[in-house]
């Protein structure tokens, strides 16, 4: 008898500010905690294949945003939740109990190599920051900012997961993490903007 083992899975959604994104909570941790791997299109996510799965799968699917326990989905307008959640959350536990890959051996690379950067004393600052203050409430909405650049007092970040397209990630950015790097590194930071929205 041939029996392929399996992991125990279960999921839960959680809505998010965006209302285009849901975020599916997985029992177990998926990657690297205070990592996230963003697929904006269909192209991009071939360097992950659950995240090419969930675009040939789905036509409605926008973008794949995972991170530590969760992977949040952002549909196309057309599509509504109640018609679609049950199905991508039906797909997700069967493609996570397979234990089938969930990043290509490239993009796992990639990570190892950034991890033993060295990185100027005010971009890990400015990353400690946003780890500690900023990517708990995010996270919680299924999504992430991410360090991208600092330079001539301008930090750039990255919006991911629900973050991106959110309707309220300005207000978030300006009057949420700007006002908190301006406060926590004065002499340094005058400006946040958002990089490749």
């Amino acid at each position: 008898m041939n029996q392929t083992s399996s992991r125990y899975t279960t999921i839960y959604t959680e809505s998010s500010p965006n209302p285009n994104s849901l975020k599916y909570v997985i029992n177990y941790t998926l990657v690297p905690e205070g990592t996230t791997f963003d697929f904006p299109d269909a192209e991009l996510a071939q360097r992950s294949p659950l995240a090419a799965e969930l675009f040939a799968k789905f036509d409605f699917v926008e973008r794949v945003f995972m991170m530590s326990n969760f992977v949040t989905v952002t549909k196309q307008e057309v599509a509504s939740w109640h018609d679609v959640a049950g199905a991508v959350k039906e797909f997700l536990q069967e493609y996570l109990e397979a234990q089938k890959p969930l990043l290509t051996k490239e993009i796992q690379n990639e990570y190892d190599k950034e991890l033993n950067k060295n990185e100027p004393e005010i971009d890990r600052k400015i990353k400690g920051i946003l780890e500690e203050y900023v990517r708990p409430a995010v996270e919680s909405d299924g999504g992430a900012i991410n360090f991208h650049s600092y330079e001539n007092g301008t930090v750039k970040v990255l919006l991911q997961g629900s973050c991106s397209g959110c309707p309220s990630s300005m207000v978030t950015l300006k009057a949420g993490i700007e006002n908190l790097l301006k406060r926590m590194l004065p002499d340094q930071v005058q400006e946040v903007v958002a990089e490749g929205i």
